[in-house]
């Protein structure tokens, strides 16, 4: 007798700041085997680098976990995510040739303001500025840095997930578009803007071909099925980064639906029917799936600044008894902001002395929900419409008070998907790359379940209105936030 076919299951691999998730995801959104590795880095000041290798490793045991006691002939494909903005060199057969520096590392402060410079006509027609943190200014900054600067014959730019995917397949493959953005790919002519790399010095041969998100780079080779328990010939599909892959994993795929990952740091995603034009250039926006386009931008606030803080569930339970703190709270991961406004210069801050650690951590928690209501604001001024809930996914989610009191500070209900991670936002582009006869919001809305549904609580909006006015305020009088980014009628909390 025949034995039947297994269930197939798509692979998610979500390459993060403190380690790598693998899901392995089936088609009515069941997490048949997951898997989590943990990285660490180097921090010093602006600098925050990464080995390369770790990486590698880290998703090898990720990926062997999710699909361990999995019938081999399960899986139907794999995409690989990666934080937006890591970027390194490699050789010709993709080895690293420097460690990795990572999304937010802001070294190339000097070469953003080339790059900037230089390409200011093609920055004012996609719409967006070169940032430190881009990989573009980090490109620049590693080559005056190497010794005899670039080998044209050797050295090739890698982002962290091409890194992944390239020793799956086993050489070197095509970027996707989504990673690419940040290096300065033009996602409207779909090209790499060669003159301004001449401008800049920087060889074309330096420069990976592009695909769109989804495409098939080719399949697991024989080594890397051996090292990760993929079976060899297992289609690898180009991924995105960690924002839109936590767009797809929400499941809010259609216009004016907006996702908010709150993780080390916070990133806001939505869908437009176009690209969001922004003066400031601290959003951008990504190609969607199917002919939309994904607008958002990345905090240098999130999680990230409860680092290291033992029994944070007490801690939340002290801070519910301060709605609103005593003190407003600026919480940053790391110096320098990036969205909802542009300030290198900025560091966090608390107005005001909390009066008890309750308190403290309350000014903490309610100072990263205060921006993520700026944010939304600052995206309805230029624009984009917001429309129903907004998704949460992230890691923060893992609290259900700082979930809710987020709810509360945005005055708009929530949805909180069963698995909030970008690894199942990888596993949906995964099966959209190998499944012909569905739309991506289909297969989303089959794999996505959602399993909170938040309202704000009555009244609580209204109490933080006067800290959310006071932190404006305060970023505006330290020269931070323009007059203009959160005035007029976009700026009020409304229901949608």
């Amino acid at each position: 007798m025949r034995e039947p076919s297994p269930e197939p299951v798509w692979v998610g691999v979500d390459v993060g700041t403190q380690g790598v998730r693998t899901l392995a995801v089936t088609a009515a959104g069941r997490v048949a085997g997951r898997g989590d590795a943990p990285l660490t880095g180097r921090r010093d000041g602006v600098r925050h680098e990464q080995r390369p290798d770790d990486w590698w490793t880290a998703a090898t045991l990720a990926t062997r976990q999710a699909l361990r006691g999995l019938p081999p002939r399960a899986v139907r494909g794999l995409a690989v995510c990666s934080t937006s903005g890591t970027v390194l060199l490699t050789d010709g057969a993709g080895r690293p040739l420097t460690g990795g520096l990572m999304y937010d590392d802001g070294r190339a402060t000097a070469e953003a303001h080339l790059a900037q410079e230089l390409g200011a006509a093609l920055w004012h027609r996609l719409g967006h500025r070169v940032q430190p943190s881009w990989a573009l200014a980090k490109v620049l900054w590693l080559a005056r840095e190497r010794p005899g600067g670039l080998d044209p014959a050797a050295a090739r730019l890698a982002h962290q997930a091409d890194l992944i995917t390239g020793r799956l397949v086993g050489a070197p493959v095509a970027t996707d578009a989504s990673h690419a953005l940040k290096t300065g790919y033009d996602l409207l002519d779909e090209r790499w803007p060669r003159e301004l790399h001449d401008r800049l010095g920087l060889p074309g041969t330096l420069f990976p071909e592009v695909v769109r998100a989804g495409t098939v780079l080719g399949t697991v080779g024989a080594r890397a099925a051996e090292e990760t328990g993929l079976p060899a010939g297992t289609p690898v599909v180009a991924g995105m980064t960690d924002g839109c892959a936590a767009q797809l994993g929400s499941g809010a795929l259609r216009v004016g639906q907006w996702n908010s990952v709150l993780g080390t740091t916070l990133v806001l995603k939505g869908v437009t029917p176009s690209p969001v034009r922004d003066p400031a250039g601290v959003m951008y926006s990504h190609r969607g799936l199917d002919g939309t386009w994904l607008p958002g931008g990345a905090s240098s606030t999130g999680a990230g600044v409860f680092a290291g803080v033992a029994d944070l569930p007490r801690l939340d339970a002290l801070a519910a008894r301060y709605e609103p703190s005593s003190a407003v709270a600026y919480p940053l991961v790391s110096p320098g902001e990036r969205f909802p406004f542009l300030a290198p210069q900025a560091q966090g801050f608390v107005l005001g002395t909390p009066v008890d650690e309750g308190d403290r951590h309350a000014a903490l928690l309610q100072g990263v929900a205060l921006v993520e209501r700026l944010a939304l604001d600052y995206v309805r001024r230029l624009g984009a419409a917001v429309e129903g809930p907004v998704t949460f996914t992230g890691g923060a989610v893992r609290s259900g008070y700082w979930s809710q009191l987020r709810a509360d500070v945005l005055g708009r209900p929530v949805l909180i998907p069963e698995h909030a991670d970008a690894a199942l936002g990888m596993a949906v582009l995964a099966a959209h790359g190998t499944t012909a006869d569905r739309s991506p919001a289909e297969i989303a809305g089959a794999m996505v379940r959602i399993r909170t549904v938040l309202e704000p609580r009555p009244g609580l909006t209204e109490r933080f209105t006067a800290p959310y006015h006071r932190l404006l305020d305060e970023l505006r009088r330290r020269g931070w936030l323009p007059a203009e980014a959160a005035t007029g009628p976009e700026a009020e909390v409304t229901r949608g």
